[in-house]
């Protein structure tokens, strides 16, 4: 692998590029309201969310959430249940259940604190290299680097690389670069300054706003070009697809709800009982009758399709009026009011929740 460039005052005039940054990143901060109280706990919850998730999706939920939870002692002590619930719609629900793991842990082990150091942080569940560095450098002031997708795209662009970003050797060189370039004085300013570039100016898919990029001087991609061909990604293996059939029953004012396991993917939530595979209306009668479940009415419902990271569901499935025996069934029946209030049902079977309206 062809080594990256490194960082000198021929290539990159550091004390320019600082003060430019910062210049444009105190006249533009995006207003955010864990950053108007950069407490431990609000920078960390806050940088959990905006995992794989837009911020403007993610304020809403930050606000709820520090509610419901406002200390590590309340997030150790939350049941699951309400959990999943402050969660649902966010996604990724093993970040929530990392939370409430390491909440636990920092109760037990650090009087209920978040610790400064970065490998301290690393040593608690869901949290990685870049959420360690925000929350050190934002919270503590530890002049540390914090690289995710946005962070990489600046500096291959900076540095005109050619260099697959998805790399892992990459992504550690990349990081030692920021390390040299960050303002010790400030560096929870100067990474959430690279942070809002990325956001919006700095874009993906070869969009960037570069007439308003406060450090274009400094950017050889932009100098030659090559904004467009810059950041590499080698391109990831195709999801693998599943095909579901979803039933929403509906008995005598309850819908049919059931738990997922503890493992795999959505662990401990609610779904509409569902099976593999594209059934018939001949299937899902056996299906009901196995259950105990005599449908009055059965409808269609249309395809609809939902993309995780490494594989897509596509669901197709029946609504269906029933007469059924509540107490004597292998699933829980809940109102429409308990299922919006209590149940947490993920995202994935959106679709289908709004045929319970």
């Amino acid at each position: 692998m062809e080594k990256l460039a490194g960082l000198s005052e021929e290539s990159l005039n550091i004390n320019q590029f600082q003060q430019d940054l910062l210049n444009w990143y105190y006249e533009n901060a995006r207003v955010l309201p864990w950053r108007s109280d950069p407490k431990p706990y609000y920078v960390w919850i806050s940088e959990i969310m905006l995992q794989q998730t837009r911020v403007d999706t993610v304020i809403p939920y930050f606000t709820k959430f520090i509610s419901e939870l406002p200390t590590i002692k309340a997030l150790a002590g939350v049941e699951e249940e309400k959990l999943l619930k402050l969660w649902q719609g966010l996604g990724y629900y093993n970040r929530a259940l990392n939370l409430k793991r390491a909440a636990q842990i920092l109760v037990e082990e650090h009087q209920g604190q978040l610790p400064s150091a970065v490998k301290e942080l690393m040593l608690l569940p869901g949290i990685g290299a870049y959420t360690a560095g925000a929350i050190a450098s934002i919270a503590f002031g530890e002049a540390v680097p914090a690289v995710d997708g946005n962070v990489l795209r600046i500096m291959a662009r900076l540095l005109e690389s050619r260099e697959d970003i998805n790399n892992a050797k990459v992504k550690k060189e990349m990081q030692t670069l920021v390390s040299q370039i960050i303002f010790k004085e400030h560096p929870g300013d100067f990474n959430q300054a690279l942070m809002d570039l990325g956001a919006t100016v700095c874009l993906p898919n070869g969009e960037p706003k570069c007439d308003k990029c406060p450090v274009n001087t400094h950017c050889r991609a932009y100098k030659n070009g090559l904004t467009a061909a810059i950041p590499v990604k080698v391109e990831k293996k195709a999801r693998n697809i599943d095909k579901k059939t979803v039933f929403v029953i509906f008995s005598k004012g309850y819908y049919a709800l059931r738990k997922r396991g503890a493992g795999g993917l959505l662990p401990n939530l609610w779904e509409f009982p569902n099976e593999e595979g594209y059934w018939t209306e001949n299937q899902c009668r056996n299906f009901l009758d196995k259950m105990r479940i005599l449908p009055e009415k059965i409808v269609p419902i249309k395809t609809s399709k939902h993309i995780f990271s490494h594989r897509e569901w596509h669901m197709k499935g029946f609504f269906i009026i029933a007469d059924a025996d509540l107490n004597h069934s292998d699933f829980t029946w809940v109102t429409k009011e308990e299922m919006d209030n209590q149940y947490s049902i993920p995202t994935a079977f959106k679709e289908f929740i709004k045929l319970c309206e």
